[in-house]
């Protein structure tokens, strides 16, 4: 119980003296708003906004769990692919290699070009990011599997669909479930860059258009509050990915037992 509390007061401790050394260098300093605002005008802007930033913050999570979902879908077939076929493996994988290196921001308004809808291309660009994680992650873990495993299913005379669900998938969870957290935060990095390059405004658009808005118009604090949405939807996913991983993993896989402190 003593570790359990430790491992949670913490993290928060520490948080909690970072903004209470923020607040005190602004007031000391009397630093001005419009130059860096206390974490108390931030909180009391996020509260005063909340109305109009809380559909903003729904549009940015739909576009960021759409797209991590698509990610998924595709990672997950393509790896699979990957792994039953060295041949698909030397074709397809320079592509997702070209995908991956090339900025997002830098594509973003290709594909705001020849995309019509702006949630699709949105999707698609977080899509982008969020993707190759997930196949690197899936990937790999369906290879890591134990030869000697492997060879003894095929001494059995398994099938190929019966070696895949019997021993490559669980040998590969643990690996997906990294490529998962990674993809989580990259997903919603995408959506909201893609924002920015598009710099869509009106009422059914994220938190980036929001913060630009508050740039435009010199509202930092507002703009601090919008910043500290999309941080806190980071950390929300982060959190609710680490929840999975524990039901999935915390049993049986070193990565999520426990035995003792640690270093």
């Amino acid at each position: 119980m003593r570790k359990a509390v430790l491992r949670w007061l913490v993290p928060w401790a520490s948080l909690m003296l970072a903004l209470a050394a923020w607040e005190a260098v602004v007031r000391m300093q009397r630093i001005p708003p419009y130059i860096l605002p206390a974490p108390t005008l931030v909180a009391a802007t996020l509260w005063a906004n909340l109305g109009s930033l809380l559909p903003s913050w729904w549009f940015t999570v739909k576009v960021t769990g759409l797209a991590l979902l698509l990610a998924v879908a595709g990672g997950v077939l393509l790896a699979v692919l990957f792994a039953m076929s060295r041949w698909v493996e030397r074709a397809l994988y320079p592509f997702a290699v070209v995908l991956q290196v090339t900025p997002v921001i830098a594509i973003a308004p290709l594909i705001l070009i020849y995309v019509d809808d702006t949630l699709a291309a949105l999707l698609l660009c977080a899509w982008i990011v969020a993707f190759f994680p997930i196949l690197v992650g899936t990937a790999t873990g369906l290879k890591s599997a134990d030869r000697n495993l492997r060879d003894l299913l095929r001494l059995y005379r398994a099938s190929r669909w019966q070696t895949l669900c019997r021993l490559l998938v669980p040998s590969a969870l643990p690996y997906f479930i990294a490529g998962l957290r990674v993809a989580g935060g990259l997903a919603l990095i995408g959506a909201v860059v893609a924002e920015f390059t598009a710099g869509a405004a009106g009422r059914e658009t994220g938190l980036a258009s929001r913060i630009l808005e508050a740039s435009f118009r010199t509202e930092i604090p507002r703009m601090y509050a919008a910043l500290v949405l999309v941080s806190l939807t980071g950390v929300l996913i982060h959190a609710t990915l680490g929840l999975l991983a524990r039901a999935l993993l915390g049993r049986w896989h070193e990565s999520e037992t426990r035995p003792g402190d640690g270093l």
